[in-house]
């Protein structure tokens, strides 16, 4: 028989399920953006620097606030273009933040990692602690001078397109939660933004 512990996670779901269907879609998306991204490109490679700035949708944050972990990925892409065939991709980085909140210190911790934050790469990740959560938000919503490529993947005079995207990874979430929560207005956040550099880097 599943433990007691497992019982309980699975109601636990359940719980949060009827609640929120009873809710219904009263806050969508809300405010999610791009306001600034800049990339350099310097001897040791390419450097990514932006400002997010979104709302968590409703709930996403009554989850987070009921216990349940949420995670997030920030990716870029380096992409050359090719007029006969699909973009060439030249690099990939991506970054895995997961956010949690610890009732019984009322506190907010947040896990940055290169590596996905479901296995052995966990080792990886950066963690920090914060009294409210605005303040671990505002920590999601900066990124500085990320190297996204190394020098030697993405030649200086060559032209080229940087991608970058950001959002929610409900494939992470309890498989209750999942099949309540794709395509529904109150989970979604995502947001993407683009920036063409000539050669030598300049925009």
């Amino acid at each position: 028989m599943p433990r007691a512990g497992a019982w309980h996670w699975c109601l636990l779901c359940l719980l949060c399920l009827w609640t929120w269907g009873l809710c219904g879609e009263a806050r969508a998306q809300g405010h999610a953006e791009i306001t600034q991204m800049q990339v350099e490109r310097t001897p040791e490679g390419m450097l990514l620097s932006a400002a997010l700035a979104f709302d968590l949708p409703e709930h996403v944050e009554d989850a987070l606030r009921k216990g349940i972990t949420m995670h997030f990925v920030l990716q870029a892409q380096v992409l050359r273009e090719r007029w006969y065939w699909s973009d060439l991709e030249m690099a990939h980085a991506a970054r895995y933040l997961r956010l949690s909140y610890q009732p019984l210190t009322r506190r907010w911790r947040l896990h940055i990692s290169p590596e996905p934050l479901t296995g052995p790469g966990q080792g990886l990740a950066l963690a920090q602690t914060y009294d409210e959560l605005a303040d671990a938000i505002g920590a999601m919503q900066r990124v500085a001078r990320w190297k996204i490529a190394d020098s030697a993947q993405v030649p200086e005079d060559l032209p080229v397109t940087v991608q970058m995207r950001f959002g929610l990874d409900l494939s992470q979430l309890p498989r209750p939660l999942q099949i309540g929560a794709f395509g529904r207005s109150g989970w979604i956040l995502q947001m993407s933004q683009s920036l063409r550099l000539a050669g030598g880097g300049l925009p």
